[in-house]
């Protein structure tokens, strides 16, 4: 196993190296999705971000500080698209099932957070979205929220 594929010891061990490889793959920040969304932003005009904000709970993966408004980019897989409905994985069921409920909850939490310190609804754009309808989501975030050029 190289380096890059470490395992954190709360993960059950992977079934084989392609797994392990995969998993090790996945990054926290600067998603592809979030990385289109952010792209299609400033290609219209929509600048003066700040990316993963950690001076609020769960460092949105884009805040416009000022005007207190966060926005989140959720991969379909991690956070339980309710639209994709994706199945469990096949090993390791319980873990993953266990886990994300964690990461629906979490995902809760921190929108209730930043709403009871005076944020704005926080906007949450599923992967599925940004691919299908990314148009729609940049007009969405510009016209119905104010962020103009």
């Amino acid at each position: 196993m190289s380096a890059h594929n470490i395992r954190d010891k709360r993960s059950p061990k992977p079934s084989s190296k392609t797994i392990s490889k995969v998993m090790s793959a996945n990054k926290a920040k600067d998603t592809k999705p979030e990385l289109k969304l952010r792209k299609a932003l400033w290609r219209a005009g929509i600048k003066g971000y700040r990316l993963n904000w950690k001076h609020v709970p769960g460092r949105p993966d884009i805040a416009f500080v000022g005007r207190k408004i966060a926005i989140f980019v959720h991969g379909c897989y991690w956070h339980r698209c309710p639209e994709c409905d994706l199945p469990l994985p096949k090993s390791n069921t319980k873990f993953w099932k266990e886990k994300f409920e964690r990461n629906q909850q979490r995902d809760k939490m921190k929108i209730a957070e930043l709403i009871r310190l005076g944020w704005n609804d926080p906007l949450v754009f599923w992967e599925c979205d940004i691919n299908k309808n990314l148009d729609h989501i940049v007009n969405d975030i510009k016209f119905h929220y104010g962020i103009t050029k």
